[in-house]
């Protein structure tokens, strides 16, 4: 089961507000979600930003006139976001609540168009939690309605955690390193630094969402072969190279390979009646 007040320390002092926009990777990933979003969003409607931290594609989507509730598992990220809302006035971001993905009794059936899940599938070990998380998103979506969840891929999080315990060893040992690979689970040996984790291949996704009654839309890499190229195609001072280069990002970035190797990816579906 998932250790909930672990996750919730990791988010009590991890930056999370400033994650998509301290650098390149960020403002790569944050880029290329926003353009699935625009590319994939009705036109209006209701959004439950599920696991929205302090509202980073809340508050830009109230601005251009969704109706949005941001939810977050964590006290200190919906009170950061409450204070932001308090000085801009966004009208339309109608709440900041304090929710568990798994439980989202707060709100009624059939109330939203759209369901962001940014962040909670990063973090549900029990396939258990994974599937009453994604019953409660098809419970509170209209028929016809639309989820767009992210995860990170089983090969891009295992390999991490290799990564991982060359710069924090304290966090690895010979037991989590062979779950992580076993299982896509991941359970870190030290009290600081990303706590719990989950990583999944994309069909296990696709059959997750499918099983719950979604038509699979797309999924996609929301950083695409510029993972950990980020700095390199920043500097690129031909603009058109780097016009070629972002596109053709785009463009490979639902080649399963890509998916996979790439870093966070997105899954994008609808409800059945």
């Amino acid at each position: 089961m998932t250790d909930f007040e672990r996750v919730k320390g990791y988010y009590q002092y991890f930056d999370e507000d400033q994650r998509l926009s301290n650098d390149n990777s960020g403002r790569l990933e944050y880029e290329m979600t926003m353009k699935k979003l625009l590319k994939n969003l009705p036109a209006s409607g209701t959004i439950l930003d599920l696991g929205g931290a302090t509202g980073v594609y809340a508050f830009p989507l109230a601005e251009m006139g969704y109706r949005v509730y941001l939810a977050d598992l964590s006290e200190r990220l919906i009170q950061l976001a409450r204070e932001k809302k308090e000085q801009r006035n966004t009208h339309n971001l109608i709440s900041c609540d304090i929710v568990n993905a798994i439980d989202l009794s707060l709100y009624p059936d059939d109330q939203f168009d759209v369901v962001l899940l940014f962040g909670p599938l990063y973090h549900l070990l029990d396939a258990k939690e994974r599937h009453q998380c994604v019953s409660e998103i098809r419970r509170v979506l209209k028929p016809d309605g639309m989820v767009f969840a992210s995860f990170i891929p089983y090969l891009s999080g295992s390999i991490a955690i290799v990564d991982r315990y060359f710069r924090s060893p304290d966090q690895v040992g010979l037991e989590n390193l062979r779950e992580v690979f076993s299982s896509g689970r991941f359970n870190n040996n030290a009290q600081w630094g990303f706590q719990e984790g989950y990583y999944p291949t994309s069909d296990e996704i696709v059959e997750l969402f499918e099983g719950h009654r979604f038509m699979t839309i797309q999924v996609s890499s929301i950083r695409g072969f510029a993972y950990e190229k980020e700095d390199q195609i920043d500097s690129i001072q031909d603009a058109g190279m780097l016009e070629e280069i972002k596109r053709l990002i785009e463009e490979t970035s639902e080649l399963k390979e890509i998916v996979e190797m790439c870093g966070h990816a997105m899954y994008i579906g609808r409800r059945k009646p």
